[in-house]
Formats: C-alpha cells, structure tokens, sequence
C-alpha cells in the first residue's frame, strides 16, 4: 500500500492491519460510551453500539464506485497479499482496543460499560471496500464465530457466487441495493467490471434460500432513485429479506465532489418512500430513526428473527 494512502487513512482514523485491513472506531460507539445513545442497529435489532467492532478486510478494494460513496476513489488497490483471517481478527481486536483506551479515564463513561467496550461481541464487515472481494471470506467468519463475534456482513451483492459457498453464514447479511433498474445502476453505482447489475440480482434470488437473517438496504439519493420505489418493490419481492431498511444519502467524504447537499431525503422523504414500498409488498414500517435518516421495514408477525438469535452455525 503506498505510503500517502497509508497517512490519509490513518489521519482519517483507521488502524491498518497487515496490506489490507482496517479498523476504524464508528461515530455511535464513541456515543454509546459517553452519553448511551446507541445507533439505529441497536434501536432496530437489539445489538449494543459499543461493543461493536467496524472493520474492513480490504479497505479501497471494490468493484463499483459510487456517486454517493464518501470514501476517496482515487486509490483502487488489488490487495494481492491479503492479510491471514486469523491475524485479521486478532489485529482487530487489538487495534478496536488501542482505539478506544482513551475513554477508560473519562468520568463519563462507566467502568462496566468500558469493560463491555474493551470486549466487543460483534463485528460490523463493512467500513470501506467490498468484502466479498476478500479471498478468506469465509475463514474471517469461523475466525470470528470462534471467538463469540456475530457478523453483520455488508456487500454491494456482486459477488453472489462467493456468497453461495459461504459455510458458516454470517450472523446478518446485509444487501445494499442502491438502483431501481440498470440504468440507475450504471449511471449511479459506476460498476468496473462487466455483468454487476446481473450478479446483484442473482444475489437478489438467492437471498430467501439463505438460513441467516437478510436485510435489504436502500440507498436513498434523491433526484436518482428516491421517487421510485415501485421499482425497488420488485426487487424486494424477488430478495424476500426479512427487513428492508430505505436509508437517506448523507453528503459526507468525497461524494461531496460527485453529488450536492440537495441529494440528500429528508426523514419525511425517506418515510413516505418507505410506506409505499411496505404497501406495494405487504409489509409494514416497523420503525424509524430521523438522526440515521433510515427506516426499518418488515413484517413482525410473521418474522423468525425476533429477540435473541442464537450464534449462527453451519449450513450442515
């Protein structure tokens, strides 16, 4: 990795681990510590902000670049040497320690709650980069089901054939399906490889055979695909997820290069989307979270993933 990326990554607040991990503390764990507000996860499926490690095993490796992506697109790295799932784990763990000993000492913060903090429970697969680009996929999941870490596993879905084979399952699988139609897909997801928009949806159909809790995710940017969730409801029809979570563009990072603040929904916006989208597959808005700008779409009565879910196993 070239020394400038190294230094821009590490004023932004990552922790490199090896060529191609990365660590970095999210904005609602440093919350959770100090006042206890949580994300929009933890108000939607019970998970705890703080002990939750965002991480990356190919951080600027990724085969689309989004208009409304906030990471600097200029590096696209192939991340040949890629770092051993184990290590990976190991060095997150250490690096999501390291990140946050400053709090031990600040009298906001519980000494309990520290102590939750210093030993995560989950992983966020997401930060930056496509994971399903990743070679060890599957080894980074027993490495961290192994050491009691769920899974919250995040893909563009372009990789539907890695995801067939994975073995265990991550403990949730998020989808970001951010075009209504191809042409949105192109023109909005930049793909930089041939036959993306037929891998995601491949992806899209293989969802419902999949025995992990799915969530489909809309990436709302208006003036692109915000005014058309009849078209997203076709999708979810075939994805059958057991959430959607239409979710609002925020002009943050580099996407402010590459597209404007009045891209951005409002919560109004996002709710109004959300409702037509439940209406059109006969499903309900369950809740909603104006800070995130998201809503969580689904139908409880029928849910199997209510309450405490066990650690995922295998698929055997």
């Amino acid at each position: 990795m070239e020394s400038s990326l190294k230094l821009a990554l590490d004023r932004q607040g990552y922790r490199l681990i090896g060529e191609g991990g990365a660590v970095k503390v999210c904005h609602w764990c440093k919350e959770s510590l100090k006042t206890g507000r949580g994300c929009y996860k933890q108000r939607f499926y019970g998970i705890q902000s703080h002990r939750c490690i965002q991480m990356t095993p190919n951080v600027h490796q990724c085969n689309e670049m989004c208009l409304f992506c906030w990471r600097y697109q200029g590096y696209q790295l192939t991340n040949d040497n890629p770092v051993d799932p184990a290590e990976l784990v190991e060095g997150a763990v250490e690096a999501h320690r390291k990140l946050i000993v400053g709090w031990k000492g600040d009298p906001r913060v519980p000494r309990d709650k520290f102590e939750e903090a210093w030993n995560p429970d989950q992983v966020a697969i997401s930060l930056s980069g496509e994971p399903t680009m990743y070679k060890h996929l599957q080894d980074l999941l027993v490495e961290c089901h192994r050491r009691g870490l769920r899974t919250f596993l995040v893909t563009n879905g372009t990789g539907p054939a890695v995801l067939e084979r994975l073995d265990p399952l991550p403990y949730q699988l998020y989808v970001t399906v951010a075009a209504q139609n191809e042409d949105v897909f192109n023109r909005l997801c930049a793909p930089q490889t041939p036959r993306l928009w037929q891998n995601l949806n491949r992806t899209l159909a293989l969802l419902p055979s999949l025995g992990c809790r799915t969530v489909i995710r809309h990436t709302l940017v208006k003036g692109w695909n915000l005014e058309d969730p009849d078209g997203f409801a076709a999708l979810d029809a075939v994805a059958d997820p057991d959430f959607i979570e239409p979710k609002g563009y925020v002009w943050v990072g580099d996407s402010r290069n590459r597209l404007n603040p009045e891209n951005m929904p409002t919560f109004a916006e996002i709710r109004a989307f959300s409702d037509r989208l439940a209406e059109l597959n006969g499903l309900t808005v369950l809740d909603g979270d104006p800070t995130s700008r998201v809503c969580l779409v689904g139908d409880l009565a029928t849910n199997r993933w209510v309450g405490n879910d066990p650690m995922p196993g295998s698929r055997g």
